[in-house]
Formats: structure tokens, sequence, C-alpha cells
């Protein structure tokens, strides 16, 4: 640390490449290199391909800063992500976008010289729903005769995990949430046996690479590649190795499956009164504050009220539970050119927690998520009546996500509102005897101040600005 650095913070996700590291300074985002990974990243700079994969936005903008810190030989400035996901969070057509994005990378640096030392999904985020490489310090030079290092890795955390939902329908978020590492091949070979394994990408990316895996399990890293070399292995085979791994992610698609939710916004019973009120409300609350950066829409469905938080705020995140309803959302966004709403697939009564090493690797959408507004709408309801979350516990949970001055929208959906009653026919009578309005209030009140209550038309409903404490 040095007095140009006083409050330097590591980034705790970045530790596995001891040749650079990324921290934290401020709102700055750094990577130290030592004297090798300087030199590799001057090379890269000066190239054609980095530049033009950074103009076309492909890349996170990064130049070279001053000074380094201590241990260091140079220090790199990146471009501030406005919202860091986790591929657990994203759905099937997010995956299959950031699995391209990162072949069309390595198709590019190949020609040029340059290769990836990592074939991670963490090594993408999202600006909106447009994916972006952002592990500068991956890029190295490719050595002739070599494959490509980060290919098990690219199968582990985004082809394995897209040839589960497009050849049979399975969810990969488990997975990728359970194993920060990925789905192992031999976990894939289990799976596809009998007719499945012949489906696409099956027996050359499973079965083979489960059994040269086997086969070189007690060989080392040198000894395969020498084995490589020997074999022929070039250049321009490793090329068309990445246009063949492009064409098969193509075809990985999965149309979004049906869904109760999708048809939410018709089937949830707003009135056409209702519904105009509620927009109105809304859209006053955010604009009755300071600029908003970042703003969280929990339980955000078809995204009508993330549009609506767009028109005000930098970057919104929009989290919803099913998976379907994401994936229209976030084909529809990118259909419409959006830039400003990253979607989310994301149980809210059990949100992404801390994972990888010492838990704190993959930071918890908790201590993720600070924003300046948070819309809460239609929500409470099922995560205290249909979680069995207490009325306390779900407050302070919301409040949470803010700080002081963040602006909280929250709507109560009143006991004897049609889909309350609906939701308490499955319980025991009496089981939610704290499930008031006025006791929604209170608790409000103790986390900030309310400072506008609107009823909705139809008497059910009620919706709250607060500003919270902090």
């Amino acid at each position: 640390m040095t007095s140009a650095y006083p409050e330097l913070r590591a980034e705790p996700a970045s530790f596995r490449d001891p040749a650079n590291r990324v921290f934290h300074h401020g709102d700055e985002v750094l990577r130290g290199l030592d004297e090798r990974a300087a030199a590799e990243w001057r090379a890269l700079a000066g190239s054609d391909f980095f530049a033009a994969l950074v103009a076309a936005g492909k890349v996170c903008d990064t130049v070279e800063t001053s000074p380094a810190p201590p241990g260091w030989s140079a220090v790199l400035r990146h471009e501030r992500i406005p919202f860091v996901s986790h591929p657990y969070e994203w759905s099937h057509a997010m995956l299959r976008d950031a699995a391209l994005l990162h072949l069309d990378i390595l198709r590019a640096a190949l020609p040029a010289g340059f290769t990836t030392k990592d074939g991670s999904a963490y090594n993408l985020q999202w600006r909106g729903v447009e994916p972006v490489f952002v592990d500068i310090g991956s890029f190295t030079p490719v050595r002739d005769g070599e494959p490509w290092a980060g290919y098990r890795q690219f199968c582990q955390t985004l082809l394995y995990p897209l040839l589960l939902g497009a050849h049979l329908g399975l969810d990969f978020r488990p997975w990728l949430r359970a194993q920060v590492d990925g789905i192992e091949a031999d976990q894939m070979r289990r799976m596809f046996t009998g007719r499945r394994r012949f489906r696409p990408g099956v027996p050359t990316h499973v079965h083979l690479h489960d059994a040269m895996q086997r086969r070189n399990a007690r060989a080392s890293t040198a000894e395969v590649r020498g084995q490589l070399r020997d074999a022929g292995y070039s250049r321009d085979l490793a090329v068309a190795t990445i246009r063949g791994l492009q064409r098969l992610v193509r075809r990985l698609d999965r149309p979004p499956p049906a869904s109760h939710w999708i048809d939410y916004r018709r089937t949830c019973g707003y009135t056409t009164e209702d519904r105009a009120a509620k927009e109105c409300f809304v859209d006053a609350a955010l604009t009755a504050g300071p600029r908003t950066r970042l703003a969280l829409d929990l339980g955000a469905n078809d995204g009508r009220y993330a549009r609506l938080a767009a028109r005000h705020a930098e970057q919104v995140v929009a989290v919803e539970q099913d998976p379907g309803v994401v994936d229209r959302l976030y084909r529809d966004l990118r259909a419409e050119g959006t830039q400003r709403i990253l979607p989310l697939v994301m149980d809210l009564a059990d949100p992404s927690p801390g994972g990888g090493w010492r838990g704190v690797e993959r930071a918890s959408f908790t201590n993720r998520a600070r924003a300046d507004v948070v819309l809460a709408l239609a929500v409470v309801h099922h995560l205290a009546i249909g979680r069995n979350v207490p009325l306390p516990e779900v407050v302070a949970w919301l409040a949470g996500f803010g700080r002081s001055g963040t602006r909280l929208v929250v709507e109560f959906v009143h006991p004897e509102d049609p889909m309350s009653r609906r939701l308490l026919a499955n319980k025991p009578e009496n089981i939610f005897p704290g499930y008031r309005r006025d006791e929604f209030e209170r608790l409000l009140a103790t986390h900030g101040h309310v400072e506008e209550r609107f009823h909705l038309p139809s008497g059910s409903r009620t919706l709250y600005r607060v500003v919270l404490s902090g």
C-alpha cells in the first residue's frame, strides 16, 4: 500500500493466477501485474485484434496507469462493470451468448499469436444484456503445438451446462451454484448413456474428453503437451477446433419453457385502474430522489417495472425466480436493444450465497446488491405467506439491500386480497397472525421514514415509498 492507494482492497475472487491480481480503490478497478505479465500486457495492448475487441465492446476497456501498487511491476485500470453476477444466475440464452463471446475472442486472438489461460464463465460479465470479457490477465502469447489451456474450464462452466439444458431439458443452475469449478466430464458421462451419448457435442466433448482425462490422469501437463505436438497439433488445428465449438454452441439453443408466471401480468388480478395507478406511483417514486446508479427490481416477472426504472437509473438488476420468464425477458431486451437492464434468475427465498474459497470467492447476492432504489412490488406476500418467512424478516431483508438514503418502493398485499387468500388456502388457519398492514407499517418505520403510502383503487393493496435510514 502506498500514499497513492491508501485504501486498496484485494478482490476476493482474484487470487488463482499469481501473475496478476485485481484490486479495488474506491470506485476504481485495478489489476496489478508482475514483470512477465506486464510485458505480455504491453504486447497485447499494441495488437490490432485487442484494440478491435475493446472498440466493439467485447472486452472491458482497460488502460495502463501508475504508480503500480507495492510488489507489482505495472497496474491496469479497468472500466467498472455496473453489477457483478454469477453464471448460475443467468438464463440458458445468457449462458449461450456468453459462451459464444468467449469463443469469438479466442478465435480473434489465436491468429494474432495470443490465447487465453482460462475458459471460465466467470471471465464474463454484463453491461445490461451485452456480455463482456473482463479477465484481461487471461491473455497470454500462444505457443505452437499447445492446446487451449482453458478448454476444460470452458466445458465445465459453459458447454456442459448448455448440453444439459439443450439435450436433457435440465436446469444447469443448481450444478454451477454447488460446484464453483463447474460440472466434471465424469458426471456428464453418467448422464449421457445409451442413445443420449450420440447427441451433438457429446461424443467428442464429453465421452472422448473424459476418456482422455482418465488416460492422462497421471501424466504431467508437459507430457500431454508433448504428446499433442508429436501428434501434429498446430495453431491452425486450434482455430478449427474453436470454429467447431462455435457451431456446436449455436445449436444448443433452448426456447423458454412454458410457465404460469409468463402470463402473470394477465392472470395476477390487477384491474386497469390499479395497474395505471401503480405505474404512476412507481414512476413518481423513481424521480423523487437523487441520481440513481443502481436499482433493484425484486420479483421482476416480465420486466414491466424494470423498464420503468431504466428510464431513471443507470443500471437496473431485474431478479425473477422463473428461468423461462427471465430467458424470455433477456431475449426481448436484446431484440429491443435495451442496455440498462440485467435480468437474473434467483429464488428470493434462497438467494445466491457466498461461495468458492472461504465462502467469499464468489460474493453473495446480498453483499453485491447495494442499491439506490429497491422495488419490491407484489413480492412480500409470496415470501411471508407462500414461503413462511416471518414478516419482520422480510422487511429487514429488504432494508438490507440499501444504505442510508436508499429509496424502497414496496407493495403490501392485504390478507383479504384474492392472491393472499389463494396462498392462505393451503396453510393452517391463523398461521400468520402478524401478517397485517398496521404491523407492516410499524416494521417499515423501524428501518426508515415512510414518505408516502397509496391505496390502489381496488382497496386490497397498498404501495409505500420509504427512505431507509441505513
